[in-house]
């Protein structure tokens, strides 16, 4: 086990399983299938770790052989886990992936429900009291998604932590992860729901699809000015690179291409995870990354920097299989960012 200081990023949300099924067919009754330990928080949590920084996961799995991988696989990175629940009624999820020939991926149901939902949906608010407050002793970050959302329960406990944090100045960080299928609910609906988390972060990281749906624009700064606190904003677009407004300034960068590095890309899964695991790693180093400061100029360059690293981070997890396996050590985006030639502006 490996022995790490007070976490610095508390990710709070599920922590599942990923079933693929084969090309073109259905994960509920086609053969073979591929299980992956993912979920959204539980991969940037696993992400910071191998980085070296401090992490925790807020979340809740049920007592099973998916919950014994996980809390296996959260030992060995030395992620947290005093906040990670154990329902003893409900079962951890199992998400069912379908892949069409050329490999792309969308949500097909869950398995695994007995009739009671999922742990992840039943998060006890009561319960996290007492092992949040040491957390926060030492964070600089609450990252959150906006499945939680979706059930009564979860959000409850969401809102706690969320509150919680922000009265000891910790910031808040939200990675849309618009999900569907995880909502009973229309879209509209889920959106007025999302909308005042939205006004609460700091930090908000979308895919260019996302920012479509919730803001009608794929411009950073335009997303920030529409919102009262005025966050930083990331917009990623996988192969298309990403776009930024941080530190009161916006810019964009290409994305690394691996064949150029003598590497294939094997999986995107968790992609944009390990991109934000090395944003927030670089965050929690150089703090003043999120504020304009009087040297523009200076700023610019630091802000490009953290922004290179995270999409490094991204880069190197689509040359291995799965989500969490392939996320790199600070070390080894080092020795990847020394060896690549500068992104150019998209």
């Amino acid at each position: 086990m490996i022995q790490r200081p007070p976490p610095q990023v508390l990710c709070f949300g599920e922590a599942l399983i990923d079933r693929l099924g084969p090309l073109g067919g259905d994960p509920a009754r086609d053969r073979p299938l591929q299980d992956g330990l993912g979920g959204a928080p539980a991969n940037v949590a696993c992400a910071l770790a191998r980085l070296g920084s401090g992490a925790a996961l807020i979340g809740r799995l049920g007592n099973d052989g998916i919950a014994a991988a996980f809390n296996k696989l959260f030992a060995e990175r030395g992620v947290n886990t005093t906040a990670l629940q154990s329902d003893p009624h409900r079962p951890s999820r199992i998400v069912l992936v379908r892949r069409d020939a050329d490999g792309e991926r969308s949500f097909g149901g869950f398995s695994g429900d007995q009739g009671a939902g999922f742990a992840d949906q039943a998060i006890e608010a009561a319960a996290l009291a007492s092992p949040l407050e040491p957390l926060l002793d030492g964070a600089q970050w609450l990252l959150v998604g906006t499945i939680p959302l979706a059930s009564p329960t979860s959000a409850a406990a969401l809102q706690l932590v969320i509150d919680r944090a922000a009265a000891r100045d910790v910031a808040l960080a939200i990675d849309l992860n618009w999900r569907p299928t995880f909502w009973s609910c229309s879209a509209a609906e889920a959106l007025a729901s999302i909308r005042p988390l939205l006004s609460r972060a700091a930090l908000l990281k979308f895919s260019a699809e996302e920012a479509d749906w919730i803001a009608g624009s794929r411009e950073p700064a335009a997303i920030s000015a529409g919102l009262p606190q005025k966050p930083a904003v990331v917009v990623t677009d996988g192969a298309n690179g990403l776009a930024w407004y941080l530190g009161g300034q916006a810019g964009s960068m290409a994305a690394f291409k691996l064949e150029a590095f003598k590497l294939a890309v094997v999986d995107t899964t968790g992609a944009g995870d390990a991109f934000l695991a090395g944003l927030l790693h670089r965050l929690c180093l150089d703090p003043g990354l999120l504020t304009a400061e009087e040297n523009i100029a200076a700023n610019s360059e630091r802000v490009r920097q953290a922004m290179r690293f995270g999409s490094a981070c991204g880069a190197l997890v689509c040359a291995g299989s799965g989500a969490i396996e392939p996320q790199p050590s600070t070390a080894q985006v080092l020795e990847f960012l020394a060896a690549a030639p500068e992104p150019s502006h998209r």
